[in-house]
């Protein structure tokens, strides 16, 4: 597995950052093409719908993972 990366994204105006494997950026990528938007228009709603308990790169994480299983 790779290494978590630290990566950085603008969303309302402001930059933010989120630490994410590989695995789990190809797959936001992926899903971005698949609906034909950007990262950070997609990071940006996960970001708004996430729980205030939750961090942006968990809530990344478990986006994907429920992405993927929904196949």
């Amino acid at each position: 597995m790779s290494p978590v990366r630290k990566r950085s994204v603008t969303i309302r105006g402001h930059r933010t950052s989120y630490s994410l494997e590989d695995a789990f950026q190809g797959e936001l990528e992926r899903i971005t093409t698949e609906r034909s938007t950007s990262l950070a228009a997609l990071i940006a709603a996960i970001d708004e719908g996430r729980p205030r308990d939750t961090n942006l790169s968990s809530a990344l994480r478990l986006f994907v993972l429920d992405a993927v299983r929904k196949g």
